[in-house]
């Protein structure tokens, strides 16, 4: 679908089909919830979005048929002469908006230049959605990288209290927090029974299922540790994590070994296509986040969106939308403290009550709360 380029109200630049993951499908789910208000909407993707040695994982690219929206891949994240192209590609549009999500200070040359040039206009007002102004994997530099980038934004939005904070450090910009909203693009809830027999899984086990990513700081191998707990061994329950590796294999492999958790864990290492994300949700009882460092999680968003209670770890904005006791559990960073809580659930027959708190909790989190808050901001700039 595209738009005309006498005519578009916002532009979002940043990461869009072919290009895979999770900050695609943020943006996809944000120009929908915009041209479903009316307004005519582009995105601005990446024709290169990391060179291939900096990127952790098997491939950048989706399989997945192209979304019914208006993308064009135009830049280059390592090319200065591509940053000056886009940039004045989008001051001569001259949309209301410019929405940038940023996730990484390896982004804020090329997103920051554009963001400078495109605001010549003195029409378009460049708002940024912070996943994380300081990130999970320090690099030497992150700080004067990010900074360039806070420079050439008028205002922002962050998904956590704690990313409020971190961006306070960086300037006095009009700032409001809204929490990550509900990812519902990826179909209605399966019965479990039918998303079990699809993934070929054991009807008579209950399952608990790590979703996204693997990195290091997202405390796979604290889960593991906790499978291994013998309240946890003494239970049908398994273990399904669901994603690709982005860090080193073996480390996580060798738990398994020396745990002897082969029968309890069932490793489905792939990237996981859109089409597949809802039957691994579908499939199972518990959704477990054991976090060592964290900002907020659009994981929680799509466990939200299956109605799957879950345990998170009291790290970053987690613990601001899993309300402890009630959609789930919140605990401390320790593998036996996450084994409490997986205990608990099933010990207790705590899905059902959850399940149902789970469906009340998820109508706080839509998209129009956040382009509410979008709004807020561009009213808050001078």
């Amino acid at each position: 679908m595209k738009t005309d380029n006498q005519n578009v109200d916002i532009v979002i630049l940043g990461t869009a089909h072919p290009l895979r993951g999770g900050l695609a499908n943020y943006n996809h789910r944000l120009a929908d919830e915009y041209l479903a208000q009316g307004f005519h909407v582009k995105i601005i993707s990446f024709s290169l979005q990391y060179p291939n040695f900096l990127f952790p994982g098997k491939s950048q690219f989706s399989d997945e048929p192209a979304p019914n929206l208006d993308i064009e891949t135009k830049l280059n994240s390592i090319n200065p002469l591509s940053w000056i192209a886009v940039g004045n590609y989008i001051r001569k549009l001259k949309p209301k908006m410019l929405i940038i999500k940023f996730w990484i200070p390896f982004m804020g040359p090329a997103l920051g230049t554009v963001a400078r040039i495109a605001r010549k206009n003195k029409v378009t007002k460049v708002i940024s959605i912070i996943d994380n102004i300081i990130p999970h994997e320090h690099r030497l530099g992150d700080r004067m990288l990010a900074a360039y980038f806070v420079g050439a934004v008028h205002g922002f939005v962050t998904m956590s209290d704690s990313v409020l904070k971190d961006l306070a450090t960086f300037t006095s910009k009009p700032a409001l927090m809204t929490p990550h909203p509900i990812y519902d693009n990826f179909g209605a809830k399966m019965l479990r029974e039918s998303a079990l027999e699809q993934l070929k899984l054991d009807a008579s086990a209950r399952y608990i299922l790590f979703f996204g990513f693997i990195r290091d700081y997202k405390g796979l191998d604290l889960l593991l540790h906790a499978m291994a707990d013998v309240r946890m061994k003494n239970r049908n329950v398994k273990l399904i994590v669901a994603g690709e590796f982005y860090t080193d294999a073996q480390p996580y492999l060798d738990i398994i070994q020396s745990k002897e958790l082969q029968s309890q864990v069932i490793l489905a290492t792939d990237f996981i296509p859109d089409s597949k994300v809802g039957l691994y949700f579908s499939a199972c009882d518990l959704v477990v986040q054991p976090y060592k460092d964290a900002t907020q999680s659009g994981v929680t968003q799509v466990a939200y969106s299956f109605e799957k209670p879950m345990v998170v770890t009291n790290v970053g904005g987690l613990a601001e939308i899993v309300p402890h006791g009630k959609t789930g559990y919140v605990v401390d960073v320790d593998p036996l403290k996450i084994a409490d809580a997986m205990v608990d659930f099933f010990q207790n027959n705590r899905e059902a009550e959850m399940v149902a708190n789970c469906a009340v909790e998820k109508k706080k989190y839509s998209w129009s709360v956040l382009t509410e808050k979008i709004e807020k901001i561009v009213s808050l700039i001078n």
